[in-house]
């Protein structure tokens, strides 16, 4: 679609561009590529988990079962959202055929659309994360956690390729802890829990962005397809999706109130 566009403007005698091409269609296709390889990761993840829940030593297997118990609001809404945008993405990268019941990725969007639904729904789990999970045991599972990313960003702090997303993550986790403990600083859960899904967004983008730097690091030093595909995607998610935690962790910290004092008859 479209003809090469030189100094002179667009040439009509040299052949049109293929759309996979364009900077713009690299850019959905990067966007599915870093949600749905970047959810399959994260799953595989929490079934190791579960796997050593049950078979690791005592002190493993307790370990496991805390991360697991924090984890599990974010590996039911995290793929559900933003795999659901995939969707969306593929739809709008095959344009009218994307849209139209003679290709699948239409049909895909409408079944996926359930998953936001069923899985908990999306707000529960939100507020079981916030509300519940992040705090248990005086946040023992929150503090595990950040000790784990915080051991995948000291690796990551030795290869050269990856010291900017090691460190900008290091700063991600810092403000998500931040919110965390703001959203909570008057201990009235009505003020805290009112922005429970800004929350889980900004987490679940803090967890995803932890498991994309592991992927990098598992593949370093190899220069393949699949490696090269691999690392493109996590750049991508650490320079167009991390950035936004900033937004849904500002209403969080400040304990916004605009949907929580919003009065039914103003609908």
């Amino acid at each position: 679609q479209g003809r090469p566009i030189t100094g002179a403007g667009k040439d009509p005698t040299q052949p049109q561009v293929a759309i996979v091409e364009h900077a713009d269609v690299k850019r959905m296709l990067l966007a599915q590529k870093a949600y749905a390889e970047g959810a399959l990761a994260l799953e595989l993840y929490c079934a190791r988990l579960v796997d050593e829940q049950h078979t690791g030593e005592p002190a493993a297997a307790k370990e496991a079962a805390l991360l697991l118990e924090v984890l599990t609001p974010v590996a039911k809404s995290w793929p559900s959202e933003w795999c659901l945008e995939a969707n969306s993405l593929a739809i709008q990268v095959l344009g009218g055929y994307g849209y139209t019941r003679d290709f699948p990725v239409e049909q895909y969007w409408r079944d996926n659309r359930l998953n936001m639904i069923h899985e908990g729904t999306h707000g529960i789990q939100a507020l079981d994360l916030l509300g519940r999970k992040v705090v248990m045991e005086g946040g023992a599972g929150l503090k595990l956690l950040a000790a784990r990313v915080q051991a995948t960003i000291e690796r990551a702090l030795q290869d050269a390729s990856l010291a900017e997303s090691a460190n900008a993550l290091a700063a991600a986790l810092q403000r998500l802890g931040a919110a965390t403990r703001s959203a909570w600083a008057t201990g009235v859960p009505e003020e805290a829990l009112a922005n429970a899904t800004p929350y889980l967004q900004a987490f679940g983008h803090v967890v995803l962005a932890w498991i994309w730097l592991e992927l990098a690091l598992a593949l370093a030093g190899r220069d393949d397809a699949f490696a090269l595909g691999k690392r493109a995607a996590q750049r991508y998610f650490f320079a167009y999706e991390l950035p936004k935690i900033d937004a849904w962790l500002g209403v969080v910290a400040r304990r916004e109130a605009v949907c929580r004092a919003m009065r039914p008859e103003w609908f």
